[in-house]
């Protein structure tokens, strides 16, 4: 018995002394305080033997059993990594402290960021010398500004500003009226007048400004709302009808398809029914124009006469794409339609927000988000302006942001900001670019085709 239990004591003792701890110290060489939660790699031959981490007081234990030599391998996010070699030779200890002194130089200085709260207005461009008559905002985020010195019929001039400086600017339109900045289904801008249309061009810190038909512009580049990879969606629209549709361009078998119609049945009756009171020559005007165009003699009565009178309005009824879906608000029918890309209705809610404007202020506008997709619902009451989200799965709007300033011009919604031109009252100067942001936040989707900041 004694024997055998002799035997057992040198078997462990022999156990016990073919097995080294080493107690690693992972110590920051500037002040010599521990370095907590280190990563400890120990390697024998290319091997890794074993993993750890420092503890808070900045050290790891590690048991070696077979004595070769090792490379020791410390890591840390905020240090600098750093090996240390150990020779079998010194591996003839039960215990063994090892120290690694880290450097402490994954450090940076980052420039000074601002952060801006929310409902608070923020000038993004002022002047002395001119005021904002309109703007839009490019994919890189620079902003072409129409700006005006005193009169807008005496000359304008078209700014490209990257919100700190301008880079470039150039006349726009001399002597030309009703002057506006618009964007097509690509989201490219274009400087709209009465005589002409621009398309602007952004060339590194230069903006150029060219020329295009306006007739060929209103009638083929306008009325397309947005694109798909091989459909075009677009609207036979007239300001002087009371129902339009919106068809799809099929751009693979050269077809058309009308997938909606919009009117206002209402508009629509008292309109024809103009015909009946006007005068026996308006009558004949109009029996002739129909025996020439074949369009009724009624369409022709209501859009000379009939336009011109306070009951007729304008119809408004927008179609908006987000990812593979389009939504077309139909004010009319009380209705919000979803379509797919194809052009087939999906389904539809019903919508209220637009119903009695007089009580809620409703301002016939609706604005999207052009890198987030969502829609907002625009209302004034007595000079207050404040928007509303609206939902386009239930249809239903949430939440209400109101603007800082009483009567804003120009209303944009972009990347989760509200961006508009004001001057403030009362006072003689010029006309700025604000932004506000908003106290909501939604990730970036697919919104125009042209615009590649709003591919998701």
């Amino acid at each position: 018995m004694k024997t055998a239990l002799f035997f057992l004591a040198l078997i462990i003792t022999g156990f016990t002394q073919s097995q080294t701890v080493l107690k690693i110290y992972a110590i920051d060489k500037s002040n010599q305080d521990p370095v907590r939660y280190a990563s400890i790699s120990v390697f024998a031959d290319s091997v890794r033997l074993n993993k750890v981490y420092t503890n808070n007081q900045g050290y790891a234990y590690v048991n070696i059993a077979d004595k070769k030599d090792l490379r020791i391998l410390c890591e840390h996010v905020a240090y600098a990594d750093e090996v240390k070699e150990l020779p079998a030779k010194n591996l003839n200890r039960d215990t063994l402290k090892v120290t690694i002194f880290l450097l402490f130089q994954k450090s940076s200085n980052i420039d000074e960021v601002v952060i801006y709260p929310v409902g608070v207005p923020r000038k993004i461009f002022e002047s002395d010398r001119v005021s904002v008559d309109d703007f839009e905002i490019l994919p890189d985020d620079r902003y072409l500004l129409l700006t005006y010195a005193k009169n807008k019929k005496k000359g304008t001039e078209l700014y490209l500003y990257d919100g700190d400086k301008v880079q470039s600017k150039i006349p726009a339109g001399e002597n030309e009226l009703g002057q506006e900045l618009i964007r097509d289904y690509r989201g490219n801008p274009h400087l709209v007048t009465d005589k002409n249309v621009y398309g602007i061009t952004a060339n590194g810190n230069e903006v150029f400004i060219g020329g295009v038909e306006k007739n060929y512009f209103m009638t083929y580049i306008a009325p397309i709302v947005d694109t798909s990879v091989s459909k075009y969606y677009f609207s036979n629209y007239n300001p002087d009808y009371p129902a339009f549709d919106y068809f799809t361009y099929d751009l693979v078998d050269s077809s058309y398809r009308k997938i909606a119609q919009v009117e206002d049945q209402l508009m629509m009756e008292l309109y024809r029914s103009e015909y009946k009171w006007v005068d026996v020559r308006t009558k004949l005007w109009a029996k002739e124009m129909e025996n020439e165009t074949g369009i009724d003699a009624e369409i022709w009565v209501g859009a000379s006469y009939f336009t011109q009178s306070i009951y007729y309005k304008e119809l408004y009824a927008p179609l908006f794409k987000r990812n593979d879906t389009l939504f077309l608000f139909d004010h009319y029918k009380n209705l919000l339609f979803r379509f797919n890309e194809m052009g087939d209705v999906m389904d539809s809610v019903p919508i209220f927000y637009h119903l009695q404007p007089k009580q809620t202020g409703w301002k016939k506008l609706l604005l999207q988000d052009q890198t987030t997709g969502q829609v907002y619902v625009v209302y004034e009451k007595v000079g207050q302006y404040y928007l509303q989200r609206l939902d386009l799965v239930t249809g239903e709007t949430k939440e209400t942001i109101p603007l800082h300033f009483k009567y804003p011009e120009k209303i944009m919604v972009r990347s989760n900001k509200i961006y508009y031109t004001y001057r403030e009252f009362e006072t003689a100067q010029k006309k700025y670019l604000w932004t506000e942001k908003m106290p909501v936040e939604f990730p970036k989707v697919k919104v125009l085709d042209g615009d590649p900041l709003t591919d998701n």
